[in-house]
């Protein structure tokens, strides 16, 4: 592979290649190793993810005893001025419940501690935190023992947020860029909403990208009625974290059944079909994306409902070239698929999720019933529908980990819903140009931007069997990985 005033020259063989050395100003031997596109991640949260990076990790705890104690450990080691820690699930512990605040407190003695939940939809807060943030006891989805979903979660992080130091906000951004490449992504796609970060971050990514060789960010913005906010920022869309509904894990999906294991539930909607529609149809004749995040059958139901209702208003034609995206998608129909992919919408998603929770047996059965949790996250359906498929994340939901990805999707719960490697691996490339409207990206032909990783393994099989390690990412012809 040639690579010349930063795009891909020539692709061929050991005698085509010939004509070419001369010219070089530099020659890789790569000795058999693999060479694919760089990675696009679809749904990051850039801020958060470093935060995560550099917090304490509870993602591997196996108890609640456990995470107790880690989190005491961190407690005394650290002297931040409010203490962070990410990524517990109590759905596998024994004890099966979360941490209360009373447990955090004799964990923490009397400071401010902020635990979130791995899905990002709820988190238990200390007493000192709860102490010095006004209101939160009084805001819905705060249930008395320290734990807050839905707007007390809000208020929560907007209290977390302000207490770091811009110095702390940027470093986060820092990290999570570096991880990024290191694990052979050239780009994410930078979720970003009110109610998870602030809408500074997008400039201090850019200023980031300016002083140091990065990969790219595409930012989104996730308000309603933010068009304006959405342009002003430099966005591609208002778009993104828009929430329909909340998570599964929390109960806060939008069903149009009860939970399995909550009978009095069906999870919360925050968007009518009709808002959606609205905002659809200002984006589109704003020139930006829409979109939103469903995950349960309610919340899913009423973004497809209102994205139809869009299209009847602007013009299939109109809305098909805005390429509106929906962010996890976790519970669509036959029908739904179909409509989808007439009107030209992304599914952006994310494959761990099956890995991490679906299945008979794990968290999407216990909410849901073996029956619903097994129709979850139909990849092959959509694929076969005609939707683009768009892998990320949702870090720091689950890890930057695109093979983990790929190979998530080729090895679903459900055998019905797998797809191939090279279907899976273009999902986790190409889909993401294609979901932020780049269709010149994505591959390894000439002309296409030089954009691609290098890797320790012999072909895509083996680096599917086992996450190889990378050697090189390179974005539009510089090396950002490893650095210098």
């Amino acid at each position: 592979m040639l690579v010349r005033d930063r795009a891909i020259a020539w692709v061929g063989g050991d005698d085509g290649a010939a004509g070419h050395t001369d010219s070089a100003d530099e020659i890789v031997e790569l000795a058999g190793a693999l060479v694919t596109p760089a990675f696009v991640d679809a749904h990051v949260h850039l801020s958060q993810t470093g935060l995560a990076l550099t917090s304490l990790d509870l993602s591997s705890v196996r108890s609640l005893a456990e995470a107790l104690d880690a989190l005491a450990s961190y407690a005394r080691r650290r002297g931040d001025a409010v203490l962070l820690g990410f990524g517990w699930d109590e759905t596998g512990w024994p004890e099966a419940r979360p941490p209360s605040g009373t447990e955090v407190d004799r964990a923490v003695g009397n400071r401010a501690c902020y635990l979130s939940r791995v899905d990002g939809h709820s988190a238990v807060a200390s007493a000192a935190l709860v102490s010095a943030t006004p209101g939160i006891a009084a805001a819905d989805g705060w249930d008395g023992t320290g734990r807050g979903e839905r707007v007390a979660h809000h208020v929560a992080r907007d209290a977390v947020q302000a207490r770091l130091e811009a110095g702390q906000r940027r470093e986060a951004l820092r990290t999570a860029l570096r991880h990024a490449a290191s694990v052979g992504l050239g780009c994410v796609h930078e979720i970003g909403a009110p109610h998870i970060n602030s809408s500074s971050d997008v400039a201090e990514i850019a200023t980031i990208a300016r002083e140091t060789s990065a990969i790219t960010v595409l930012p989104y913005w996730g308000e309603l009625h933010a068009v304006a906010k959405a342009r002003e920022l430099g966005c591609l869309g208002a778009a993104g974290d828009l929430c329909a509904d909340g998570s599964l894990g929390s109960r806060t999906a939008a069903l149009t059944a009860p939970y399995a294991d909550d009978a009095d539930s069906t999870g919360h909607a925050y968007l009518s079909a009709t808002e959606v529609r609205e905002h659809v149809v200002a984006c589109t004749r704003a020139g930006l994306q829409a979109g939103f995040h469903a995950i349960g059958d309610g919340g899913v139901a009423a973004v497809v409902e209102g994205m139809g209702a869009a299209a009847d208003e602007v013009g299939v034609d109109a809305f098909v070239g805005s390429r509106h995206r929906i962010e996890h998608l976790e519970m669509v129909t036959a029908e739904q698929a179909a409509e989808l992919a007439r009107l030209g919408v992304v599914a952006s998603v994310q494959p761990a999720f099956d890995a991490a929770w679906g299945g008979g047996q794990k968290m999407y059965a216990e909410r849901l019933g073996v029956d619903r949790a097994l129709a979850m996250n139909p990849y092959r359906l959509l694929a076969d529908a005609g939707v683009t498929l768009a892998f990320g994340s949702d870090s720091p939901v689950t890890a930057l980990d695109p093979w983990g990805g790929v190979r998530a999707a080729v090895r679903h719960h459900v055998a019905e819903q797998r797809l191939d490697p090279r279907t899976a691996l273009t999902a986790h490339t190409r889909g993401g140009w294609q979901a932020a409207g780049r269709d010149d990206a994505g591959t390894l032909e000439p002309g296409r931007p030089a954009t691609f990783a290098v890797w320790e393994a012999p072909g895509l099989a083996e680096a599917i069997e086992e996450t190889p390690a990378c050697r090189q990412t390179v974005v539009d012809g510089w090396t950002v990985f490893p650095a210098g």
